[in-house]
């Protein structure tokens, strides 16, 4: 059968339908996962470990693209996933064992590899599940497990298995989780494990914010009595005072972008895991275990507090921004009246002595006609005594008289005729 052309992401979005798919698992299964720090330059190395060990038990084959890998080594199962901040590395290994977490299966691993893996440990943790045994721990027994911690624990999946922890780390380096069979089908266990670990895994990633919102809380409220000392002066600052109370409002902006640019990603990013958390918790439909607080009252006591300093230190940061760009516009307007009223003085000065260089022009074009009619008369009075002296019948002093107002008008029409050219010109120019 022939279709239309694939659309070019088609294989992509259908592959992210099914990606990270949760491990099948038939307990009793022991399990080690690992949790570290990652960025998209290291996504190559990270490759390359992969590829390493998968050679080191006889398996070379070339690491696929996609963000997550699965391989069965032989002594142990490795699946490999690569998320936004994070890259995980769980290792499960099937069949009996005596103590839970005694011969991990992370100890059947190369030391050598894991050494060298890429990026900072986040979360170590030790898994464990084993079908629910006929004579089960005593309470006692279950808490030398966690080396005598206080525990957190519940029925999961509506009652077809108990999952216990303390999300604590032992001396080991990692934490430890149980979780006793009831009546759990394969996939079903391998998304209990995979729920109980991504809980853990999106905790630590949402945590690394609270210290960083902690630190900020008090440059917020440096900044609040600073903008409110500034806002005080507004009331009262001259016009000469107002262009340095903006410089301050302007540094005090910058300040608290820069703030807002540091912890407002990280502290979203937090809502988002702590949200993935409580989604996990919430795909656990737990039934209260007698005696132990369940894994969503851990959450929110242990990790609700922290999750609301983060949103308060976000809205003091927002409700800052908001005052400080409403107290720079307000004494925005004030600087750009009075900058408007300095103009508008300018132009009034202008104007008068635009008035005043028209009358010192007016009389500067009087003179210049009663200059310019001295000189021209003059001329004729040398003619007119020239032409006597010729014996002509000419009266030079009549010649004279006559001549000045003759003279005058000619050459009054004559600069009105030139001023007039020179406005044209300018009007045109």
């Amino acid at each position: 059968m022939t279709i239309p052309a694939d659309h070019p992401q088609r294989w992509l979005l259908n592959n992210e339908l099914h990606a990270r798919p949760p491990e099948s698992l038939v307990p009793p299964e022991q399990v080690s996962h690992l949790v570290l720090t990652s960025d998209p330059g290291r996504e190559g190395l990270e490759r390359e470990k992969l590829a390493e060990i998968c050679a080191r038990f006889g398996h070379p084959i070339l690491v696929p693209k996609s963000n997550h890998f699965r391989i069965d080594l032989g002594p142990f199962r490795l699946k490999w996933q690569k998320h936004t901040e994070f890259t995980s590395y769980t290792f499960f290994r099937r069949g009996p064992f005596q103590e839970p977490f005694a011969n991990t299966v992370i100890e059947s691993v190369p030391q050598d590899w894991l050494a060298g893996l890429p990026g900072q440990t986040l979360v170590a943790a030790h898994l464990a599940i084993y079908p629910m045994p006929e004579k089960p721990r005593s309470p006692d027994e279950l808490a030398d497990l966690f080396e005598g911690n206080v525990l957190t624990g519940a029925r999961t999946g509506e009652g077809a298995a108990i999952a216990y922890a303390d999300f604590r780390i032992h001396g080991d380096g990692f934490s430890r989780f149980i979780i006793k069979d009831i009546s759990l089908t394969p996939r079903q266990a391998g998304r209990m494990v995979q729920r109980l670990l991504e809980i853990e895994s999106y905790l630590m990633q949402a945590l690394p914010t609270y210290p960083l919102a902690r630190r900020t809380m008090p440059k917020l409220g440096r900044a609040e009595q600073e903008l409110a000392k500034i806002t005080e002066a507004i009331a009262s600052a001259t016009t000469e005072e107002e262009p340095a109370l903006l410089d301050q409002l302007t540094k005090l902006a910058a300040t608290t972008e820069s703030m807002a640019s540091s912890i407002q990603y990280r502290i979203t990013a937090a809502q988002a895991y702590y949200e993935l958390v409580q989604r996990r918790i919430s795909e656990l439909r737990e039934l209260r275990a007698q005696g132990m607080q369940t894994f969503k009252e851990f959450c929110e006591r242990r990790m609700g507090p922290a999750m609301h300093t983060c949103e308060t230190v976000l809205r003091l940061q927002e409700n800052l921004s908001r005052r400080i760009g409403r107290a720079s516009e307000l004494l925005r307007t004030r600087v750009n009246i009075s900058l408007e009223h300095q103009n508008q003085q300018v132009l009034s000065s202008m104007a008068k002595r635009a008035k005043l260089q028209l009358h010192l022009q007016e009389t500067v074009e009087g003179l210049s006609v009663a200059a310019i009619t001295y000189y021209v008369v003059g001329l004729v009075g040398y003619l007119a005594k020239a032409a006597k002296a010729a014996h002509l019948p000419i009266n030079p002093d009549l010649a004279i008289g006559i001549s000045i107002p003759v003279v005058a008008l000619l050459v009054a029409l004559g600069v009105r005729k030139i001023r007039r050219m020179v406005t044209q010109n300018q009007g045109a120019d």
